[in-house]
């Protein structure tokens, strides 16, 4: 009888369709990447206007998730047009040869309920290091519209110089003009994409 029944149980887990991943798509209207770095002794603020990702979410499985995200470096905006065309020259960013900031997951480990550790290759100025990002999940919920939402936060750090962003002035005084910390926070809004007819 038991030797039915455990066959019993494998045929109808073999039978069983497996639950396909979950694609999200951000929702930039209602996301922000925002970044603070070092000017003298204050901190300057600044964002990236433009920016899509797609964030893939099994739920059976959540090693198995996956997320790529990409910036558009032209759209830095730190409220000040002088700055900003200096920050896409080649000084910086040089937008003109590397247009894109990316991140490519490699790996997602869970940490608790809502806090993921998620390592991927990050791409800046055509240089590609393997970073890994603290990610909370800000909850779940339905639009007026029926489509499920999901919020995500990421904050981190990172060295600007690791980057061949490495510009700066040294003061007269002594001192640099900027420091080499970029402060970088995320907050991620994403849809639930739609499944296409067939």
């Amino acid at each position: 009888m038991k030797t039915r029944y455990l066959i019993l149980v494998a045929a109808l887990a073999v039978a069983s369709p497996a639950v396909a991943a979950e694609t999200y798509e951000v929702d930039a209207s209602h996301a922000n990447v925002t970044f603070q770095v070092r000017h003298f002794m204050s901190q300057v603020s600044g964002r990236f206007n433009t920016f899509d990702g797609t964030i893939s979410i099994d739920r059976a499985e959540p090693e198995a998730s996956s997320v790529q995200f990409t910036i558009r470096a032209e759209s830095i905006d730190t409220s000040n047009d002088k700055r900003d065309g200096h920050l896409r020259s080649p000084d910086f960013f040089d937008v003109a040869s590397h247009p894109t900031i990316t991140f490519r997951s490699t790996s997602v480990r869970k940490v608790d309920e809502d806090s993921y550790e998620v390592t991927g290759d990050f791409t800046m100025r055509g240089v590609t290091k393997s970073i890994t990002l603290p990610v909370e999940v800000l909850g779940e919920m339905k639009d007026p519209w029926g489509n499920p939402r999901i919020g995500f936060e990421i904050s981190t750090t990172i060295d600007r110089k690791d980057y061949g962003v490495s510009w700066n002035q040294t003061l007269d005084q002594g001192g640099l003009v900027l420091g080499d910390d970029v402060k970088v926070s995320v907050n991620l809004e994403a849809v639930q994409a739609q499944a296409s007819a067939d």
